[in-house]
């Protein structure tokens, strides 16, 4: 219900203007002053606004939780490192990287508690104290610890949320305002054969460490599992490279030669140089969401949209051999979720989604890597191939419905 607020007014008795000589009223020196003092007072008003807004300018651009970006400009000094560089790189990203160890208490069917440990690694993302990890490394934990690269260790740090599609989590350093933060570049723009390091904290020691090689592939799949060998999750979109990820390395940076970073590590595999991390522009939106509202949310448009392939094209005779398909290849789930924020802006069943905002889903990633570099509220713009015609449609994405909250 709309609410009013109601002001209390009380008649007075007008006072009389004084009339000149010809009989035209004119303004005493009293209403001189008043409004000398109404001009005075709108003046400083006005200039008082001016420095409100430069000093939440100043503010904003000088805030703990900002965000540092990379430019994607150098071109050679992104892909290449040069003689000495990886040790420059790594002196300049390690102090980023973060430690995190766990506790987990459960209880036996007796009724006996126990509690076991755990360790993995995480990265600076803001000078406020977020931290970028794996969801693996932190899920189920009673007790988070945070060491820093120094050995300054920070205990029981808050969870804030994890990504719900991907392998991911943010949790949060309270009451600091001075951590060196990572720049995060642009996993977009990476190539196969492009050198990087990825750094890690293995097993939990504070003293990080170092491996390089090169991006063996892009746009990867693989069924993660837990020490166990139990599966875990289906991880998609994945970079693959050969720089060794070592045993609790997991939630470190991948890094390219100009010291940003482009990928969270994952996972590896038995084999050997086979390791695997997160495109870093996929978990932005999230990361963005949190600075701006304290809400752990990614964004979704609500399709069933497989990537294209070229045997997908043969076989359901598509007019594109790129992009993603509108298609649910079982008959009681709609391909377009319903109320969705693909639904409400007019995406049907059959459409074929060859970019967002410009950015041609394949090479860059499927349709849910590029949705993940945006946050909830934002709206997209997705170019359509629909009955011989092209059209574009803008979307104003969603949380996914079972993000996790603060």
């Amino acid at each position: 219900m709309d609410e009013t607020n109601e002001v209390s007014t009380k008649k007075v008795a007008a006072k009389p203007k004084k009339e000149n000589a010809s009989g035209k009223r004119t303004l005493s020196a009293t209403s001189n002053n008043f409004h000398l003092i109404v001009l005075t007072i709108a003046c400083v008003t006005a200039v008082c606004s001016v420095f409100a807004l430069a000093f939440s300018i100043y503010n904003y651009n000088n805030s703990s939780a900002r965000i540092t970006w990379g430019s994607t400009a150098d071109g050679n000094s992104i892909n290449n490192f040069t003689d000495g560089s990886i040790a420059d790189v790594a002196n300049k990203v390690s102090p980023s990287v973060v430690s995190i160890t766990t506790e987990t208490r459960t209880l036996s069917w007796l009724g006996q508690s126990s509690t076991s440990t755990a360790a993995g690694t995480g990265m600076i993302v803001t000078a406020d104290g977020y931290v970028l990890t794996n969801k693996h490394v932190i899920d189920g934990a009673n007790k988070v610890n945070v060491i820093l690269d120094d050995g300054t260790t920070f205990e029981n740090v808050k969870v804030v949320g994890a990504d719900p599609i991907n392998d991911v989590a943010f949790i949060k350093i309270e009451n600091v305002s001075n951590l060196p933060a990572v720049t995060l570049g642009d996993s977009k723009t990476v190539n196969v054969g492009q050198q990087v390091i990825a750094i890690g904290n293995a097993l939990g020691q504070f003293q990080n460490t170092v491996t390089e090689g090169i991006i063996s592939g892009l746009n990867r799949s693989i069924v993660a599992s837990d020490s166990t060998g139990s599966a875990y999750e289906r991880l998609t979109d994945l970079i693959q490279t050969d720089a060794a990820i070592n045993s609790g390395n997991s939630g470190g940076p991948l890094v390219n030669a100009a010291g940003q970073v482009i990928g969270l590590n994952v996972a590896t595999t038995a084999a050997n140089n086979i390791g695997f991390a997160i495109p870093i522009s996929t978990v932005k939106g999230m990361l963005k969401r949190i600075i701006s509202n304290g809400v752990a949310e990614r964004a979704y448009v609500g399709l069933y949209c497989p990537s294209i392939t070229p045997d997908m094209a043969d076989t359901y005779n598509l007019s594109s051999k790129s992009g993603c398909y509108v298609y649910s290849d079982d008959s009681s789930i709609s391909a377009v979720v319903k109320n969705s924020p693909a639904d409400k802006a007019g995406v049907k069943s059959g459409d074929i989604i060859t970019a967002v905002n410009g950015v041609e889903i394949g090479k860059s990633g499927s349709l849910v890597a590029l949705i993940g570099e945006y946050a909830v509220g934002d709206t997209i713009q997705l170019h359509i191939l629909r009955n011989g015609g092209e059209l574009n449609l803008n979307v104003q994405l969603e949380a996914y419905p079972t993000s996790t909250k603060k």
